[in-house]
C-alpha cells in the first residue's frame, strides 16, 4: 500500500517515546510532529536524523484503513492498546 496523499495520520496519532530533532522529549499521541509539513509530508523524510520508528512504519490497510479518518482512529486504537 502506498501512503495516502495529504494524510499524515502516522505523524499525528501515535506517540513517539524517543527524542526527535526539535522534540527532545518525544511526541505525545494526537499531537502533530514538529516536522509535519502543511501538505502532510515529513520535512525530514529520508534524512539521517529521522527517527528509526518513523522509517520503519509501513502503510498497510489494517493500520491506515480507507481514509485519513480511518487511519487516525485505527492508529489511536493501537496507541491505546499498547500504552
Amino acid at each position: 500500500m502506498e501512503c495516502r496523499n495529504k494524510c499524515g495520520a502516522c505523524c499525528i496519532a501515535p506517540s513517539i517515546s524517543g527524542p526527535l530533532p526539535g522534540m527532545p522529549n518525544g511526541k505525545p499521541a494526537g499531537e502533530p510532529c514538529l516536522h509535519l509539513l502543511e501538505d502532510m509530508r515529513c520535512a525530514i523524510f529520508g534524512q539521517p536524523e529521522r527517527p528509526a520508528v518513523c522509517g520503519s512504519f509501513k502503510a498497510m490497510a489494517d493500520v491506515c484503513g480507507e481514509t485519513k479518518a480511518d487511519a487516525m482512529w485505527l492508529i489511536n486504537e493501537l496507541e491505546m492498546a499498547t500504552s
